[in-house]
């Protein structure tokens, strides 16, 4: 029997072009990059070169400051490059792949004769264990440091969001031994959404707590989840996974014992011609999946994940790791509004109800990319309160990071907090203050004092 627990603040925000849930066949072009900036906090230290033959499941690059993190290639092939930027930065790890894939194998495994170290062990090995996150700092974890619990969030319910519970069709099995590895490891904690499907196919185990969330965005972020349930205190240290299909590729490493790094994406946004489903691999080239998907004549915006969270990419970009999303909306620059912000705007979104459009009701709307506004003084309006489901206070936070007082970020529930709370902060905020970065920053000098 799972707990319910209801959150009263949030938004969700309708947009056009939620992907059907069909699936499109995409024949892949061979080419895979494996991108170091999707693992925050992971300095990389390359461990291949260019020319280099590789099977799915060996290492590409570790973690610098933890060298028994590796992280696996998606693919058997050929390293191509190894693209750097300033000061030598390592921008990402180039496969092409074989027409017949290789794989290394590590061995099927009993997860319910495993125990915990033996879990984080065979996660080591194949190269997975960097797609787990931690609270504080919100980064890649530190295997050496055992968490008090581990956090699982198997509710997508940002705008466009792909379905969970589509992708996990068939895969329930995996899905479930990934849930029991991470028990073995500490008390683990899996939200749902109040209308998922998956929660009845599951079955109870030691160690596995289930959950259901009622409310609106971001009740499915893995932090919402978190501070509604064990928050985090100083000195203490949750392992988090926000991105629940790394559960599923934990699930069939222990299942079939190689590295599958498969992931249902949907493709989605208001100048998607036809929005879908397509299964891709971690670091697949975008050019073949949207060569044709929208009107080339338009100015747009490809977002490699959620139209809130997500990271600005091309066709020439690549799958991100943690992306179950590929987005694409106007980009804005070519409106020319008379009359610009005084017009009644009947098909535009308000959150204060500036537009009519909220007389409408319920309806879907084709946003752009556009800002509206310029940055100005920070207003203590309580904004961020009404979409904030936290036991925290927002604008005080925030201040707090920009001034860089540490102590007051301390009192304030920084440990508690990842970028993406800020997401939708972000979006209502009427300063149009760029929060996800400026939260990112106070967790990476915090955690530089705390070093």
């Amino acid at each position: 029997m799972a707990n319910v627990i209801r959150l009263r603040k949030g938004l969700d925000i309708h947009l056009q072009g939620k992907a059907e849930e069909t699936k499109m066949n995409l024949k892949s072009n061979g080419h895979y990059a494996l991108v170091p900036d999707d693992f925050e906090g992971v300095v990389p230290k390359v461990v291949v070169r260019e020319g280099d033959v590789v099977r799915a499941g060996d290492a590409l690059f570790v973690n610098k400051l933890y060298p028994e993190v590796r992280f696996a290639s998606p693919v058997s092939g050929k390293v191509t490059a190894v693209e750097r930027g300033e000061r030598r930065k390592v921008l990402c790890v180039k496969v092409e792949a074989d027409a017949e894939q290789q794989y290394v194998d590590f061995g099927k495994k009993d997860v319910t004769k495993m125990d915990g170290k033996a879990v984080v062990d065979a996660l080591l090995e194949a190269g997975l264990f960097g797609y787990i996150n931690q609270l504080p700092y919100a980064i890649s974890t530190n295997p050496s440091v055992m968490p008090k619990a581990i956090f699982v969030s198997a509710l997508r319910d940002k705008p466009l969001a792909g379905s969970f519970e589509f992708e996990v069709k068939g895969q329930v099995a995996d899905f479930q031994t990934g849930l029991i590895a991470l028990s073995k490891i500490a008390k683990t904690y899996v939200g749902f959404g109040e209308n998922s499907s998956l929660l009845s196919e599951l079955s109870t185990f030691d160690n596995l707590e289930y959950n259901v969330f009622k409310g609106k965005c971001p009740a499915g972020n893995v932090g919402v989840q978190v501070n509604n349930i064990d928050p985090v205190n100083k000195g203490e240290v949750v392992w988090t996974i926000g991105d629940p299909t790394v559960v599923l590729f934990i699930g069939r490493l222990l299942n079939t014992g190689k590295v599958n790094l498969t992931r249902t994406v949907a493709l989605c946004g208001s100048e998607v011609k036809k929005p879908c489903y397509v299964d891709m691999l971690v670091g697949e080239e975008l050019s073949t999946l949207l060569s044709n998907s929208y009107d080339a004549d338009h100015s747009v915006r490809i977002i490699n994940g959620n139209v809130l969270t997500g990271t600005i990419s091309s066709k020439d970009g690549f799958l991100g790791a943690h992306s179950s999303e590929i987005t694409v909306i106007p980009e804005g620059d070519d409106n020319n509004e008379m009359l610009g912000w005084i017009m009644p705007r009947f098909g535009q979104f308000s959150v204060n109800r500036s537009y009519f459009s909220w007389l409408f009701g319920k309806k879907e709307y084709a946003l752009d990319a556009r800002v509206k506004g310029g940055e100005r003084h920070m207003i203590m309006s309580g904004e961020y309160d009404k979409v904030l489901p936290m036991d925290i206070y927002g604008e005080y936070l925030i201040k707090a990071i920009i001034a860089g007082d540490i102590d007051k970020m301390e009192q304030l529930g920084i440990y508690e907090v990842s970028p993406e709370d800020f997401a939708l902060a972000e979006f209502v905020d009427s300063s149009k203050l760029e929060l996800q970065r400026i939260v990112r920053e106070g967790l990476n000098n915090l955690r530089k004092e705390n070093a």
